[in-house]
């Protein structure tokens, strides 16, 4: 959202319905760089109507969220990726069990992060990403 942000900068959507976790998961993603979080949104409806908007390269989804599912918007992001710009997709939540794994695996999520202990590695991955982009 910051006008003065470089255009070469990885533009992320952070779709979460923790407002704490929001807040810090966004303040720890813009120190890292070459990372704007560009927008983010605590339900299926707004994740989606700010991933047309914003055409992201990275989208970090919770699949538990305020209104509808994560695996909504990601059934979304696998149906019609051109319309949302074809965001890299991570799912960073506290369920990961392997069937859900799979089927985050089955609609296209790169990589499954457990909020419970892999908070780095999430952190590692979209600093990697925007160090390429």
């Amino acid at each position: 959202m910051a006008a003065s942000a470089s255009s070469s900068s990885l533009r992320v959507v952070l779709i979460e319905d923790s407002p704490i976790l929001c807040a810090m998961l966004r303040d720890m993603l813009n120190e890292l760089d070459g990372v704007e979080v560009v927008a983010d949104a605590d339900g299926e409806q707004a994740a989606v109507a700010e991933l047309e908007r914003q055409q992201a390269d990275v989208v970090i989804v919770d699949l538990e969220l305020r209104q509808g599912s994560g695996l909504g918007v990601l059934a979304c992001l696998q149906a019609e990726p051109e319309r949302y710009g074809s965001p890299r997709a991570v799912v960073f939540s506290n369920y990961g069990h392997s069937a859900l794994r799979a089927r985050c695996k089955g609609l296209g999520v790169e990589y499954f992060f457990d909020k419970s202990f892999q908070m780095d590695e999430l952190l590692e991955f979209i600093q990697s990403a925007a160090a390429r982009h």
